[in-house]
């Protein structure tokens, strides 16, 4: 009897320290999660932020909190997140913008690469190409022709120097070889509504602001810069159909955690986030943005993020625009 008493004290210790191994992964998240969102409410990342977060907190069964901490083209929140527990209770939304402010700032407080570990990437959002109704050009080879007669002469919009927009027009114009004129805008707004008044001729433009002007005809839209069609305008070629293979410029967004944080944590959130991105409710939300959902692996989603730092940073430095 004494050995058999013996053997269930063995075997409820173990038990016992099973469940407390096993706990903290049982019972993520514990308390409300802050997500951080690097940017004003109301905008597209905000608004994608808080369908990601709606749908963690019905699976999570724990308030998912949007923390819109906008400023200083995105650091302000990417600090905070970089400096937070590595808990898996903060999490932070990444844009193409953090990627860009790797080479635009020389003095970031915080490392996007090794200061976060990725969780997976969201979602893309290509740029429409579009130009005012008083610019003879009804598609890419139009523009590219009409600018190589006139170099310099055509000029074109940008939300600022060393933004997504900026950078994707001069991608376009090393790969076409030609010359336009910048004038930068203080955001995206006030871009839209100089090539609105004719004021600007060129615009690469987000598609779900540009779509209502295009469709009145206040716009003309030549292509967007996704690598495939775009179901918000289907008849319209990306420009790399129209002549420039390989030529890509979107906007995008990712989901990230302070360095650290548990494998089984980062784990438990990609299978959330990825299964909220296939939702039917999320999936025709992104679309009416015209996002599309990505939803990749963390190392797939590591290997992008340098990717895209290589990539930008080469423009960045060879344009030599600085923020600070």
């Amino acid at each position: 009897m004494a050995v058999l008493h013996s053997r269930v004290a063995v075997f409820a210790t173990a038990c016992l320290m099973g469940w407390a191994v096993a706990a903290p992964a049982q019972t993520y998240p514990s308390r409300p999660v802050r997500y951080i969102v690097p940017s004003l409410p109301g905008g597209g990342s905000d608004i994608l932020g808080r369908m990601i977060a709606a749908s963690l907190t019905q699976t999570f069964g724990q308030q998912v909190v949007v923390d819109n901490r906008a400023g200083g083209g995105g650091n302000i929140g990417a600090e905070i997140a970089a400096k937070a527990p590595p808990d898996g209770h903060t999490l932070f939304q990444m844009a193409v913008t953090h990627a860009i402010n790797v080479s635009l700032y020389r003095n970031l407080a915080y490392d996007i690469v090794r200061d976060f570990s990725p969780v997976t990437r969201l979602a893309s959002s290509p740029l429409a190409v579009v130009v005012h109704p008083s610019l003879p050009a009804k598609s890419i080879a139009d523009l590219v022709r009409l600018a190589k007669s006139r170099p310099g002469a055509i000029n074109y919009a940008s939300a600022g120097s060393g933004t997504p927009t900026y950078l994707a027009v001069e991608l376009f114009k090393g790969r076409a070889g030609i010359d336009l004129l910048h004038v930068p805008y203080k955001g995206g707004g006030g871009a839209q509504t100089s090539v609105l008044s004719g004021e600007t001729s060129v615009y690469f433009a987000n598609v779900v602001t540009a779509l209502p002007h295009v469709r009145q005809g206040k716009l003309r839209a030549l292509a967007v810069t996704s690598p495939k069609r775009v179901s918000l305008l289907p008849q319209h070629p990306t420009v790399a159909e129209s002549g420039y293979p390989g030529y890509q410029a979107e906007t995008w967004f990712g989901l990230l955690v302070p360095a650290r944080t548990a494998k089984e944590t980062i784990a438990t959130l990609h299978a959330a986030a990825v299964a909220a991105l296939k939702s039917p409710d999320v999936s025709k939300r992104l679309g009416d943005l015209a996002y599309l959902p990505v939803g990749d692996e963390p190392a797939d989603f590591q290997a992008y993020i340098q990717s895209e730092i290589a990539t930008l940073g080469k423009v960045v430095r060879a344009l030599r625009v600085t923020a600070d």
